[in-house]
């Protein structure tokens, strides 16, 4: 059975469609998918979101709302992995912008042995339609940049789209502490000190308007998560043996070094703000 997390805060424009195309994706797909559900995830919204989730739900393609009161898209993914009873549990976004082609590959890499897969707007073959002005581009280099020396050899942390063999989602998002929009961060670093076979894909992502992430609101934020989540995770140290992770030029976890913490405490006012590949 696969369940399909869909964070959602005031999302009533944007989840309909998105519903509707995963209907049809699935009712395509149902041989090789099996049994889909997808878990909404309400994440206090004070729009429609929950009830337009409950009425597309469908014998074909249930659809399940999950209360999240917890402010953030990292506490609302958490609260729907921890929903999930499911074999394997995706996360998208609730703007459809990975196109679900990623879910077949991704399902196939899973039964081929991968513990994770996550979509990669960074590999070749990859097709990223991203409007960003420079200054912003500049604020995603520098948060890639120190998301990397988190998760080495992960060339996108922030895609919107992963999918996670469901015993070890549900083991991870227990101690999963990030709320914001870094909580990718932390859960890459979790999965791979428990030794988890990560695979990265490419995809073919657009960038839809009206996103709630806004760059001059939550960008020092994201900024900020991401030494949190370097200091919480420190003790993890290397990932248990026997298990490979994927990517060139792997390292366990470690915390952010005085060279990385410095520049981040100087930019945070100036460039965390650009922050917007999201």
């Amino acid at each position: 059975m696969l369940h399909i997390v869909i964070p959602a805060y005031n999302e009533e424009l944007r989840l309909p469609r998105t519903l509707r195309t995963l209907r049809r994706f699935v009712a395509q797909r149902h041989s090789s998918l099996g049994r889909v559900e997808v878990l909404v995830v309400d994440n206090g919204s004070t729009d429609g979101t929950a009830a337009i989730a409950r009425a597309a739900s469908t014998a074909a393609l249930p659809v399940r709302v999950v209360a999240c009161s917890v402010r953030g898209k990292g506490a609302a993914v958490r609260a729907g992995l921890m929903a999930s009873d499911a074999d394997v549990v995706a996360f998208m976004d609730a703007d459809g912008a990975t196109d679900l082609e990623a879910l077949d590959e991704a399902m196939r890499r899973i039964r081929l042995g991968s513990d994770v897969v996550i979509g990669s707007r960074a590999l070749a073959g990859s097709v990223a339609d991203v409007r960003s002005c420079r200054t912003r581009a500049a604020g995603a280099a520098l948060y890639r940049r120190i998301a990397g020396r988190l998760v080495a050899g992960i060339a996108d942390t922030q895609c919107g789209f992963k999918v996670i063999r469901g015993d070890l989602a549900r083991a991870v998002a227990e101690g999963l502490e990030a709320r914001g929009f870094s909580f990718d961060v932390e859960l890459l670093v979790r999965l791979r000190a428990l030794g988890a076979h990560i695979t990265e894909i490419p995809v073919t992502w657009t960038d839809v308007p009206g996103s709630t992430f806004q760059p001059a609101r939550h960008g020092a934020g994201a900024f900020t998560e991401l030494a949190a989540i370097a200091w919480r995770t420190r003790h993890l140290g290397a990932p248990i043996a026997g298990r490979a992770t994927a990517g060139a030029g792997q390292r366990s976890p470690m915390p952010l070094p005085a060279p990385v913490a410095l520049p981040v405490a100087i930019a945070v006012p100036v460039v965390a703000s650009l922050l917007g590949d999201r």
